[in-house]
Parts: structure tokens; sequence; C-alpha cells
């Protein structure tokens, strides 16, 4: 698949693969009728929307009966956290999420705690980027109705326990809610074994159309949900509204092939990505991994670049497309969220830069994104006055130099040191 540009920001949103829009084909240009129609126009619909829920389901573990189709992952979740809300008993009136959900869950989260609906308590995550489990063990208690954690961050990959969350959930009566939206396609992803109650998920991440996603749950999690759109009562009520057959197909038939596929996809791209990391760290001082390189997506790097502004580095980077995690709030950049909770300074976190791989990057894209980083990165540090001042305060010249250390048994997290030169 050629492209003008060297994207690496597929986690932002993964290019259409052409096998899935050939798919599509039939559905956007021979079919005719609504879905919930009775006539062989309606019945030929609503054949290849069922056979979409047994591909989605399939991808997540799940019955395809209790697959609700939706216009993407952001509706997926405020459907999940809203609809479980106003069903909720009286004496289940918290909500727990961890401190660096997408939005589309911090800000429903918001809503409700607004509007009075629920408490809504955030648990913070380690230097290392996972939910922290003892923090969330002393937030649990008897009055909370659900659990939302994401399978994968999007800016870090890093991977959490979702199962050892789940059952800390279950076993005080809890709902568990994962966005698991960056992690399936990437990774292996079951809903039921993993103890998931309602799982949502989005086509454009898995190689699939933009505008159409899932909420995946059990029938028993289901029956709790109250619809946040009301109509005609299509997908069991849930959500109401002619289905999107197109889209439909389009996110099934990705959800098959990131089924066959994510495993071999895994292979070729993490050892990219692993080189892309090692020659840029060689070529350019002062560069550090930020979260734990042990376990996150296979695709994903999320790089700190010290003394280099990340929007001024994207902006350089012509013709590579990554992305930092800072916001534009009301005309002013702020640092990523993701990265502050992790409890990176607001510089460090304004100075990371995220590389996201993905089935169509090529060997010769990763050598152009390390050439182009180098670049981009060393002109920007030029212009940096403080970061090219020499640091005299003991007399002797300093370099950062990288060097892994273990966090615990498990995990390692590289970190800086400080080291006198000659």
């Amino acid at each position: 698949m050629a492209y003008d540009a060297v994207y690496l920001d597929y986690n932002a949103s993964a290019p259409l693969d052409p096998r899935v829009a050939e798919a599509m084909l039939p559905a956007l240009t021979d079919a005719v009728g609504n879905a919930a129609s009775s006539h062989r126009f309606g019945r030929f619909q609503t054949v290849a929307v069922d056979k979409a829920r047994e591909q989605v389901a399939a991808l997540v573990g799940a019955r395809p009966g209790n697959v609700i189709f939706t216009s993407g992952a952001t509706e997926a979740n405020n459907l999940a956290l809203k609809g479980i809300t106003e069903t909720a008993p009286p004496q289940r009136s918290r909500i727990l999420i961890s401190a660096v959900e997408h939005a589309s869950i911090r800000r429903v989260a918001e809503w409700l705690e607004i509007n009075g609906i629920c408490q809504v308590d955030r648990i913070s995550v380690t230097p290392l980027g996972f939910t922290d489990i003892d923090e969330l063990k002393s937030l649990l208690r008897d009055d909370v109705l659900m659990v939302s954690v994401m399978a994968a961050n999007s800016e870090t990959g890093i991977l959490n326990p979702i199962a050892e969350i789940a059952d800390l959930a279950h076993e005080h009566g809890s709902l568990m809610h994962c966005d698991a939206t960056q992690m399936v396609g990437r990774s292996y992803f079951d809903a039921e074994s993993a103890g998931v109650d309602l799982t949502s998920i989005s086509a454009h991440k898995i190689y699939g159309p933009q505008g159409v996603g899932a909420l995946v749950g059990t029938s028993q999690s289901l029956k709790h949900l109250t619809p946040q759109t009301h109509g005609g009562g299509q997908e069991q009520g849930l959500r109401s509204g002619s289905m999107n057959v197109a889209g439909a197909v389009g996110l099934g038939f990705a959800a098959e092939l990131a089924c066959e596929e994510h495993g071999k996809d895994a292979d070729r791209i993490a050892p990219m990505r692993d080189h892309l990391v090692t020659e840029i760290q060689r070529r350019l001082p002062d560069v550090t991994q930020n979260g734990d390189v042990t376990k996150r997506l296979p695709n994903t790097a999320n790089l700190h670049f010290s003394g280099a502004n990340s929007d001024a580095v994207v902006s350089n980077m012509d013709p590579v497309a990554v992305s930092t995690g800072s916001a534009c709030s009301a005309g002013v950049i702020e640092p990523s969220q993701v990265l502050l909770a992790m409890g990176l300074s607001d510089e460090a976190a304004s100075e990371s830069v995220r590389f996201s791989l993905g089935r169509f990057t090529t060997p010769e894209d990763i050598e152009t994104a390390i050439e182009r980083t180098v670049e981009a990165v060393t002109h920007v540090r030029s212009l940096n006055d403080d970061y090219n001042k020499p640091n005299t305060s003991d007399g002797e010249h300093h370099e950062w130099q990288t060097t892994t250390t273990p966090a615990t048994t498990e995990r390692t997290v590289e970190q800086r040191e400080l080291v006198p030169v000659g």
C-alpha cells in the first residue's frame, strides 16, 4: 500500500485494508433495503450483519448475539457507562476508572459526576504505566457498580492485567468494562476468559472503516443497560437507528482478518519497532522509553527526547507521520495526561513522541523514520539554549546515558542516569 507519507500513527487510526474495502463493496453498491425489513432485500442485509456479528464475536471471545453495533468505541463507552448507571441500585453508587482512560471514558465519568448520577474514583497508574492494583484494592468496596480499565494504552502501549482486575471487581459484585480498542487485532484478547462483562472496540483501529464499532457484552450485563439512543429499537433495543450494513460488514471482515493475522503481524512489526528505537538511541543522546518495555503492544514505542519539544519535533518530521500525546485546550498546548499520570514532569511529557507501526509498515519506512527523527530532534535541540548549556554545577561536563534497571523481578524500565564524562 503506497502513501506519500511514512505513516507511523496506527494507534490513531489504521488505514483501511483493501481486502476490507472489497468485502464492503456489495453492501455499498448492490444491496438495497433495510436490515429491519422482512422482505428478501431486508433479509439479505440481515444475513450480512449476522455474519459480521459472528466475526466480531470470534475476535473478542464472545457470543454473536451479544454484539451491539455502534458508531465506534466512543459510543460504545458512552453506552456502557451511562447505560449501566440508570438501572443501578441505590447502594451501587460508585464507578472506578483508571487515570489514563480515553477521553470517551474520562469525560463521560466527569458528566456522571457533575450531574450527581454517581461518584467516580480514579485509579492511579504506576510509573511503568500499569493500573495500580494495590490502589484498586483499596478503592473496591461493595458500593462499586463498575470498574472500567482499558486493555492497552494508546500512547504507551502498556498492557493492563485485565483478568486480575476483573477478578477483583467480581469479588465485590461489580461489573467489569474494558475499552479494548487498542488491544484487539494487535494482541490476543478473550473477554470471556478474562472475565470482562462489557467490551468496547472500534473498526478503524483494526484496518476497518471509520464510523463503526461495537459494544460486546455478556447476556446478563446487557440486560442491565438502558439505551442512550431511542427510536425503532434496533440492536436489542440498546441502539436504535437503521443499521450501517456496510460498516458492520467492514468491521466484521476486519475482525476476521485480525483473528487470522494478528500473530503474524506482531512477529513482523515488533522487530521493526525495536530496530527503530535502538537506532534512534544509538544515534541520539538523551533518549529514553516511557513505560514498561516488556509488557506493551508489539507496535508501539513512546520516546522521550530530552531538550526537544515534541510538537516541534513532529512538525519537522515530514514526510513521517507520528504523534504526541499533547492536547490543545483554549489555544494552550497541554502535555499528555497519560504521561503526567505516570509521574513524568510537564517538561518530560512535552518532549515525548509516540511511534505506532502497523500492517503496512515496511523496513524502508523505518529507515526513513530513523533519519527524519534524528534530523528533527537535532534541529529542535539546536534551538534550545537550555539544552545546549554546559552543566558545570560540579566542575565536570555531563551527558545522559541510557541504562536498563530492573523495576521488579518481571519488569524493566529504561531510566536516565547522569554520569561524568572524561
